[in-house]
């Protein structure tokens, strides 16, 4: 006990010597506001559980060890047991954690019972708590505990895991739940955390603290995110011997698209390497900016990672980083690409959450994953800021689900164990309701292509859209043209308001070079989709309407049939289902002219 004192005291002296007054944190240079605040809401009441979900790349871990030393040094607590999704993040707390003068051991495995007498705790991952809680129950109650819940969301992620962490640390002292994304696309309780009725009877997680990525933005502590969104014709062979095609964004089924974003994502096609081309560019104009600016693309399987890491080499003559299993090999691959200034990284999956490389600037998410849980933790990886006016650029198909979940990067969302009766009258924010689906359609489409594998055929790129902060700009265009290359070639370096006012200089530019353009022969530009039946074109546009209504609705807090009522007040017209073309179109113009016009 007197060693744990020791190390407790040892620990305390990175804090000011009025720890924990509220002058004292205000006044301490390593800690932002949201820490303080967090830090001062937990020490007025020292609750047994506490839950902070902060945005990823807000520094949670910092907090937590932070408030780690402090209960080491007062002595409610002697021993840390932090709990993380991954090998490489058991590795990345205990450097963290030694830096502040609490030795823990990442390499404690179940069999060996105790961790040693020097360390003053252990890494665990959740799967190690699973497999045997008992030994954990065991290191947990043989002392004042502070367990550290990592993400703790992946407390929910099978039966065994929920049932595991709770016999482990039900009897731990005290009990912190950290999470950049505190909700599950499914209804399995998070352990610990404490769920209350919503005003519409819907039980959804609460936490302690909560620091979402708008504020995080607005305080300069991440990145705005720029998505850089590309479309383009697809065909494929089914297992029947039948060619199909269809395009990114098209209205189509989802496993029509989900097969055409399978064939996109095909190394074998010109969809991949031009889109990682175009990624590499924009890398170049940030690098001008942040000269160690590194790129990180995020593949599916094995197979193709190595795929696109020999496409880059090819591109850029420079072997990237590959990463492809959460190893201890993989852990030092990770740490030196984050420690070197060289330009790519791929991996599968595993560096999608938790993984600390302040230097990830520019995205290519090529996978297939899309829930909003996965795709939260992606966009994670290259929001944290280290200086004021860095930007972070995210390439990605043109594929429904993807562009909604780019359009609510700053919506907060918490972790619902019911779903209302009314979730398909129309009138349900269908965000929520792709919380509720995602994993249940991703897994139905994913198993429809197990049993009807297909051939890649042919894939063509074209640039689409531009989306940041719910706004989309941009005309589409051919890739390599100039309009794709107004957006590619936007600073590094700027402020959100310079982002937003020059995304939208660019819009106005290439609209005004669209006008009048005309055909290779000589006769003006035919409208597209003109031999389309009505009913395609209208169902389309009612399905526009509605996501640019959803988009609103967050923005403005209003429900969605009091934008629709004020969207028919001001156009015109009768309900979207009885609406002509152009009455929808007009309630489209006025929305993407407030939704644009928003600052």
């Amino acid at each position: 006990m007197q060693q744990a004192e020791n190390a407790g005291n040892a620990a305390a002296e990175h804090l000011s010597p009025a720890f924990p007054e509220r002058a004292a944190w205000g006044t301490a240079s390593k800690l932002r506001a949201w820490q303080v605040e967090a830090l001062t809401k937990y020490f007025e009441t020292e609750p047994r559980d506490f839950l902070a979900a902060a945005t990823p790349g807000a520094g949670k871990t910092t907090f937590a060890l932070r408030l780690a030393t402090e209960l080491l040094a007062r002595g409610t607590v002697d021993r840390i047991v932090v709990v993380a999704p991954t090998e490489h993040l058991k590795r990345q707390w205990a450097d963290s954690a030694d830096r502040v003068g609490i030795r823990i051991d990442p390499m404690f495995k179940n069999g060996d019972g105790m961790y040693g007498r020097h360390y003053q705790g252990v890494a665990i991952t959740y799967a190690q708590v699973g497999m045997n809680p008992e030994v954990h129950q065991k290191i947990t109650e043989g002392g004042r505990t502070l367990v550290i819940l990592d993400e703790v969301h992946h407390g929910g992620d099978a039966l065994t895991w929920g049932d595991g962490i709770r016999e482990a640390f039900t009897k731990a002292t005290r009990r912190l739940s950290l999470s950049g994304t505190p909700f599950r696309s499914d209804t399995s309780p998070i352990p610990f955390v404490q769920y209350a009725p919503d005003e519409q009877g819907i039980r959804t997680s609460i936490s302690d603290y909560n620091y979402g990525y708008g504020r995080a933005l607005k305080d300069g502590v991440v990145r705005p995110v720029l998505f850089m969104a590309y479309a383009g014709r697809m065909r494929w062979k089914t297992r029947m011997g039948d060619e199909m095609s269809a395009s990114l964004g098209e209205q189509v089924t989802k496993d029509i698209t989900a097969q055409a974003w399978r064939t996109a994502l095909s190394p074998e096609g010109e969809w991949m390497p031009a889109v990682l081309s175009a990624a590499d560019k924009r890398l170049t104009e940030v690098r001008r900016g942040v000269p160690d600016a590194g790129g990180l693309v995020i593949a599916t399987d094995t197979t193709t990672a190595r795929a696109y890491a020999r496409i880059l080499q090819q591109i850029t003559g420079e072997r990237p980083t590959v990463v492809l299993s959460d190893e201890a090999a993989a852990s030092s691959r990770i740490q030196a690409y984050a420690e070197d200034t060289s330009r790519w990284m791929v991996a599968v999956r595993m560096v999608s959450e938790g993984v600390d490389v302040p230097r990830l600037c520019v995205g290519v998410y090529a996978t297939s994953a899309s829930t909003p849980l996965f795709f939260a933790q992606v966009i994670g990886r290259f929001v944290r800021a280290r200086r004021r006016g860095e930007t972070a650029s995210v390439f990605l198909p043109s594929v429904p689900n993807l562009m909604a979940l780019a359009a609510s990067l700053e919506l907060e969302r918490d972790h619902a164990l019911d779903r209302p009766k009314d979730a398909d009258d129309g009138m349900y924010n269908p965000e929520d309701a792709m919380v509720a689906e995602a994993n249940k359609e991703d897994r139905a489409s994913e198993s429809l292509l197990e049993v009807q594998p297909f051939e890649a055929l042919d894939s063509q790129a074209s640039f689409d859209r531009v989306l940041y902060d719910g706004g989309e700009f941009g005309t589409g265009g051919e890739v390599g043209s100039l309009e794709e290359l107004d957006f590619i070639g936007i600073p590094g370096l700027l402020e959100p308001d310079q982002v937003r006012d020059l995304l939208r200089a660019r819009q106005a530019t290439q609209a005004k070079r669209s006008k009048g353009r005309t055909a290779k022969d000589g006769l003006p530009k035919p409208k597209e989709d003109v031999d389309r039946p009505m009913y395609q074109t209208i169902k389309e546009q009612r399905t526009e309407l509605a996501r640019l209504v959803s988009i609103w609705s967050r923005h403005s807090n209003e429900p969605h049939g009091a934008i629709h009522a004020e969207l028919r007040r001001i156009s015109g017209g009768p309900a979207v289902a009885q609406a002509s073309i152009e009455q929808i179109q007009k309630r489209i113009d006025v929305l993407r002219s407030r939704i644009g016009g928003r600052r």
